[in-house]
């Protein structure tokens, strides 16, 4: 948190709910709270953290971003912590 008055400190979470809002929900009505909670769920886990572009990665995708970094999957990182722990 920032100093009193910051009209930046709930930005991010403004831009989210914005966004969650306008691209999933728009004006579904719920069952009840787990229907609710499993349509956030697959917004964040499944659209917003791994589709969605971002401008801090720029504007590539987390999943774009880790293909790049790791092309292996991921595997090569088990190859590295074998050779670290082996000296």
């Amino acid at each position: 948190m920032s100093a009193k008055g910051n009209c930046y400190d709930n930005a991010a979470m403004e831009s989210f709910y914005g966004r969650y809002k306008t691209s999933s929900v728009g004006k579904l009505i719920f069952a009840d709270l787990e229907a609710l909670r499993a349509n956030v769920f697959e917004y964040i886990e499944c659209y917003y953290n791994g589709y969605r572009k971002h401008s801090s990665l720029g504007y590539k995708t987390p999943i774009q971003i880790e293909e790049k970094n790791f092309p292996l999957g991921g595997r090569e990182l088990e190859a590295m912590q074998a050779c670290i722990t082996s000296k």
